[in-house]
């Protein structure tokens, strides 16, 4: 099958050359878009949702709209208004749509927040963004235990039938109730739209504040150039709702440009194959994984699935290793399109389209941004050499970009550098203008006065067929500074041994610079990552997995 043309950016360099941010004074993702959409295409389908258990529910814009009236009605009859802070927990169901939608309706900042967070982190939240309510699946509500009183929070609100008290249930508040078209104070376009909670290597989580228009018009981009997608198509993003990817691929960026959201519910661990069968059977047309999940994926038997109306693939949350693309390219004729960006941003640098792939590299610059790879002094580097990314912010700010870490005088500092946006990771750009991932500022190696960044030795240890997955870390060495250090998952059929362990090594040697190879080899039997996937090399760091 071979990679169909792009149908909104034919021409790249024009694309980035011409592009222009809106800038309106005041903008609401519901009534600005949503509501248009269903004004001109009520009966069109924008949310296409299952379960593992076979079930499935279809939403017409006409009916999305009226569901988000009906929340933002519920929620204002409890007494919250524009600007009171909401904190929101729930798996994939459509309430969860409807209820951000009706936040955003109201002006209300909601605050997602994964189902996998236990009491400490809920309370941690709730307190440091001053939360006046919650809103909850009943299957989250034993994470909420003998939190009532906390901070501020003085609504609870359950989705599902029983809800216990303080608990009001949403069903019951809104059964039988009509949508009556209630207009609500309008919200600027950089009023605070939403608070999404990212952790680092330090400290506890800081507090992202996305605007209405950061997010609700900066995921333009996401949705039309880097996803493709247009109303006709179908799109599936693996994320839960607690993740900022979910606002990319599941919310902002498919129905910003009028595309069916398909949602696939699954409560267990990740099942490479049911993913395949909802991909034939929903026809999905694009598709956003992580690396994670690719790596599944590729292993399963794709001819034995019907995935001819796919035309476009892409891969964000981390690079991902360039053997698991060319499977998937050499199974589908698709190119598995990467993307770089973070919970602070949209999507910032992407393999879009009307790009000649670069298997390995994240892409080049998103229209409406300026990226550069700085040094300490905040100069642009020679194209190949290594430095940080960063966007630039003046003399004119783009409009995808977060408004502040709230609260966090020194964060907000730090990440600054004279006109430009530090991301805290660091790259290389070449003659090209590809971008090419080394690491974060934080995870990369310095051994032996070299520089070697945990992807690549990661990339190279998975092109041999003893592993399932690894991470590499630094560990402190008196002699060397830092020694590299390789955890590592064995593919089934293989078992630990000093030997295997030697083979690995020199593998790694011959694959990539013999400098880079992991001096130390350490069979494990998983690896610590975030909801999202990533691997948590951090806590590589300060608690080692249990041995394999």
């Amino acid at each position: 099958m071979p990679e169909f043309a792009p149908r909104n950016m034919s021409d790249y360099a024009a694309t980035h050359r011409d592009f222009k941010w809106e800038r309106p004074e005041h903008f609401n993702f519901s009534t600005d878009v949503v509501d248009r959409h269903a004004t001109e295409r009520p009966e069109s389908l924008a949310l296409l949702w299952s379960d593992e258990s076979g079930r499935e529910q279809r939403f017409t814009w006409q009916g999305v709209r009226q569901r988000s009236i009906h929340a933002a009605q519920f929620l204002t009859g409890l007494g919250l208004k524009k600007g009171d802070r909401v904190f929101i927990m729930m798996p994939r169901i459509p309430e969860w749509w409807f209820l951000v939608l009706g936040c955003i309706r109201v002006g209300i900042v909601f605050m997602p927040g994964t189902p996998m967070l236990t009491v400490k982190d809920i309370r941690y939240r709730l307190v440091a963004a001053d939360a006046n309510a919650v809103i909850a699946d009943m299957s989250c509500l034993d994470r909420f235990e003998g939190l009532a009183g906390t901070g501020r929070v003085e609504t609870w609100v359950a989705v599902g039938k029983g809800a216990p008290e303080p608990w009001v249930s949403y069903e019951a508040g809104t059964m039988g109730t009509a949508a009556h078209g209630q207009a609500f104070a309008p919200t600027r376009a950089e009023d605070p739209l939403l608070i999404y909670f990212t952790s680092g290597t330090t400290g506890m989580p800081k507090m992202v504040l996305h605007t209405h228009a950061s997010y609700g018009l900066g995921h333009v981009i996401t949705g039309r150039y880097w996803l493709d997608l247009t109303p006709e198509d179908r799109h599936l993003t693996l994320s839960d709702t607690g993740w900022a990817k979910c606002a990319w691929g599941k919310l902002f960026g498919p129905w910003s440009q009028g595309a069916c959201n398909v949602v696939y519910d699954f409560r267990g661990r990740f099942d490479a194959a049911k993913i395949l069968e909802v991909l034939e059977s929903q026809r999905v047309t694009t598709f956003c994984a992580p690396p994670t999940a690719w790596r599944a994926l590729v292993l399963q038997d794709l001819q034995a699935v019907d995935l001819t109306a796919l035309r476009h693939t892409v891969s964000a949350g981390e690079p991902l290793n360039p053997e698991v693309i060319d499977s998937w390219m050499a199974a589908t004729g698709l190119h598995i399109r990467e993307g770089y960006g973070q919970t602070e941003t949209v999507v910032v640098v992407g393999m879009f389209p009307s790009v000649e792939p670069r298997v390995g590299s994240m892409g080049k610059p998103s229209p409406g941004f300026t990226v550069g790879v700085i040094d300490e002094a905040g100069q642009e580097v020679k194209d190949g050499q290594e430095g940080d990314i960063a966007v630039r912010v003046a003399p004119e700010r783009p409009v995808g970009l977060f408004q502040e870490y709230l609260g966090d005088d020194a964060a907000n500092a730090a990440c600054r550098r004279g006109d430009w946006y530090v991301t805290g990771d660091r790259a290389v750009r070449d003659a090209e203008g590809y971008f090419w991932f080394v690491g974060r500022a934080d995870d990369v190696i310095k051994t032996s006065g070299y520089r070697v960044g945990p992807f690549e030795v990661e990339s190279a240890l998975l092109e041999h067929s003893a592993v399932a997955e690894s991470a590499v870390i630094g560990v402190p060495d008196d002699k060397i500074g830092q020694r590299v250090k390789a955890y590592v998952v064995l593919a089934p059929g293989f078992t630990p041994s000093q030997e295997l362990a030697k083979e690995l090594q020199e593998h790694v040697k011959r694959t990539t610079a013999p400098y880079k190879y992991p001096r130390e080899v350490e069979f494990v039997t998983e690896l610590p990552k975030t909801v999202s996937g990533k691997i948590r090399r951090a806590e590589l760091r300060a608690t080692p997995p249990k041995p394999g």
